[in-house]
């Protein structure tokens, strides 16, 4: 064990799925082409259509922008390495993108929370709805948000200063890691759904794949590559699944 910080980090991708890595790095590369553009499209239309400007899509705007940043955080990593083998990384990069990767999923986290008091205020709250929410309330709920994800993770990067590292820096990995429906109407229960639905389906993207890797026992190099589908399910899919509900909400 040696006391003092390394200098680099050396990844050697997926384990056991070496001679595949060039193959599997490619439906990598389309997924993030797509949460590009998928996140990008919907931020400009949102941002040029005078009638999106209401505290949801606002907010969704936040949760493309941080899908934006949680992407680009590690996949073009990933694909330096799988295709390039350009798995050498330093230290101080290493952790730079781990404090990236884990505060934008504190952000998202926060930005989701936010979404459903969103939606609970749309519901129980009508007339007050743009009162409530304004744009003075989103700004300081996404400093907030942002202040409380810094807050969170920057002490594990601080302990993970003060640990003793092994001689040789190798790792195994790509990147450094109530609604109750007691309402008076079947009619207002559909109503609740359609108000409810596209967030209800971002909230399990989000948290499902996280849930399945955290919590099951599986091989290694199975684990590591769930790692690098989590870091690009939700940015591929949040955009279909509200470009959807706006597609609808604008024609």
């Amino acid at each position: 064990i040696d006391n003092h910080l390394p200098d680099t980090f050396f990844s050697t991708g997926i384990p056991g799925l070496e001679a595949a890595q060039f193959w599997i790095a490619i439906p990598f590369c389309g997924m993030y082409l797509v949460a590009l553009a998928g996140n990008s499209a919907l931020i400009l239309v949102i941002a040029l259509e005078n009638a999106l400007h209401a505290p949801m899509y606002l907010f969704l705007c936040l949760l493309s922008l941080t899908d934006l940043a949680l992407s680009s955080t590690t996949v073009p990593k990933i694909l330096a390495i799988l295709w390039l083998h350009a798995g050498e990384i330093s230290f101080g990069g290493c952790l730079a993108q781990m404090f990236c990767v884990h505060s934008i999923y504190a952000l998202e986290s926060s930005i989701l929370l936010a979404m459903a008091f969103d939606r609970y205020v749309a519901i129980c709250n009508p007339l007050r709805y743009t009162t409530i929410l304004n744009h003075a309330v989103i700004g300081s709920i996404g400093f907030v948000g942002i202040f409380h994800s810094v807050a969170i993770v920057s002490p594990f990067i601080f302990l993970l200063r003060q640990l003793p590292y092994c001689g040789h820096h190798v790792m195994t990995h790509t990147h450094c890691e109530h609604m109750v429906f007691h309402l008076p109407s079947r009619d207002a229960q559909h109503k609740v759904l359609s108000t409810c639905g596209s967030h209800i389906g971002v909230i399990l993207v989000f948290y499902i794949p996280a849930a399945f890797s955290f919590l099951t026992h599986l091989p290694k190099h199975v684990h590591i590559f769930l790692a690098n589908l989590y870091v690009l399910v939700p940015p591929v899919l949040n955009p279909i699944i509200y470009g959807a509900r706006t597609k609808q909400i604008w024609s």
